[in-house]
């Protein structure tokens, strides 16, 4: 190799090597050092415990509501408690209905109740004596049978 052909060398090392310094020099100073992640863990939700009529009612007013059947049970809704209640349901739906009565009662207990009373006020019913789907169900075809069918 010529003397011209090494200085050329050398130059073009000591580039390479200058800029290898400023890359590491950059690299160094741009560092983005990442924190451990701290996990946390959210306390499992306590739910209150509800009367047994109250969680069938409250389970037979779900089916009706699915069924888009609620007409005789706005004869007993006197303080919009269903606009509240249904408002809920819609948009909590992805919920299993098993999941869907515990977690309404959470927030609408008093509204259950609500009409529950107004129940027991208009037609005599004893709601703590109503613990099955079937005794509910019964009372609501039972209501609806009462209705007069006369257009006139």
């Amino acid at each position: 190799m010529t003397d011209k052909e090494n200085n050329t060398k050398e130059k073009d090392n000591e580039k390479q090597q200058e800029k290898d310094k400023e890359k590491a020099r950059k690299e160094k100073e741009l560092k983005v050092v990442m924190p451990e992640a701290e996990w946390a863990t959210m306390p499992q939700k306590e739910f209150a415990q509800q009367p047994d009529y109250l969680i069938v009612f409250a389970d037979f007013y779900i089916a009706q509501f699915n069924q888009r059947d609620l007409e005789i049970m706005n004869l007993y809704d006197t303080n919009s408690n269903m606009v509240d209640i249904n408002h809920y349901l819609l948009n909590n739906i992805h919920f299993t209905r098993k999941e869907l009565v515990k977690h309404v009662l959470q927030y609408h207990a008093q509204n259950f109740q609500n009409i529950i009373d107004e129940i027991a006020a208009k037609d005599g019913v004893e709601a703590e004596k109503m613990t099955s789907y079937k005794d509910w169900d019964n009372w609501y075809e039972d209501r609806r049978n009462k209705i007069s069918a006369s257009l006139s």
